[in-house]
């Protein structure tokens, strides 16, 4: 059983509800599950505990507030669901190894000098390529206002796009060997602006030839229009003859879409693959040749 949705619809509701009082017990009912098999299956999915997924979102909202807002410490503190100040520095510090206020001085003067950077060269990412359809009529970056965790996300988005067929993709690509015989598994956030065509990850497993051994685009199941950060998935097996693996956003007409936190590992053949099998698509045989059917 694939519980992503489920993880993908109390994130949501966690996403919305970051202000307010959350806790297992609350996120385990609205899901419909016991707190205990919540935990587990959370877990799983995300690689992280829901409360600590709840204290670091918190937290990353509270670290943008810092930089691009004149809130005072103790107002985010509160509204963030700290106890006090004291509470939400020892854990700012946790994530960011600075307390709040020398991080909104300090990272404020910072964040202005990367932006003058990315202007000049907003295009390059370490270890990203644009490439797609259409990709000069798209742009990839970094954001360091919106994040999932840390400090930046990377982000994809149109410019001149004029049509649903144009597309772009924001990818890396690696050598098999290391994940030969094994089944694979990419995760990570994803968030959504103005998507009128769709976005999604993407994974694709070639053979030396460049032919297509394993593929999945999110094509069953695009996200479309604004959606908050939220976790997705696609698992691939890694066939014998795999040289190269492929993979990274892709934006299908105009919008916006951000990235972050992504990472790969090894999972066992409990977990199935999100593969599409484009070979239901073949007839067996030459059909209706006379176009009367």
């Amino acid at each position: 059983m694939s519980y992503s949705p489920i993880i993908q619809e109390t994130i949501e509701y966690i996403e919305k509800n970051l202000h307010e009082e959350l806790s297992l017990e609350s996120t385990a009912q609205h899901a419909g599950f016991s707190k205990f098999h919540y935990h587990r299956i959370f877990q799983k999915e995300v690689g992280v505990t829901v409360s600590e997924y709840i204290r670091y979102r918190r937290i990353a909202n509270a670290a943008n507030l810092l930089l691009y807002s004149d809130e005072k410490i103790i107002d985010i503190a509160l509204y963030y669901r700290f106890e006090s100040q004291e509470s939400f520095t020892r854990s700012f510090k946790k994530y960011y190894q600075l307390p709040p206020g020398q991080y909104r001085k300090i990272m404020s003067k910072l964040t202005i000098q990367r932006e003058e950077v990315m202007l000049k060269n907003e295009q390059f990412i370490k270890g990203w390529q644009l490439s797609g359809s259409h990709p000069f009529n798209y742009k990839m970056g970094i954001d360091r206002e919106i994040f999932h965790k840390g400090k930046a996300s990377g982000f994809l988005k149109s410019v001149t796009v004029e049509s649903h067929n144009e597309f772009a993709t924001m990818m890396q690509q690696f050598k098999a060997e290391k994940f030969v015989g094994k089944r694979l598994k990419l995760s990570g956030f994803l968030k959504s602006q103005d998507v009128n065509g769709y976005c999604g990850f993407w994974m694709r497993v070639d053979d030396s030839l460049g032919d297509v051994l394993q593929f999945d685009n999110m094509g069953d199941r695009p996200i479309v229009g604004n959606n908050e950060w939220n976790h997705y998935s696609i698992v691939l097996d890694v066939p014998e003859n795999s040289a190269v693996i492929a993979f990274g956003v892709l934006l299908s007409g105009s919008g916006k879409v951000w990235i972050d936190e992504l990472k790969f590992e090894e999972v066992d053949e409990r977990i199935p693959t999100t593969n599409l099998d484009f070979s239901g698509y073949l007839l067996d045989e030459p059909t209706n040749l006379s176009f009367e059917e």
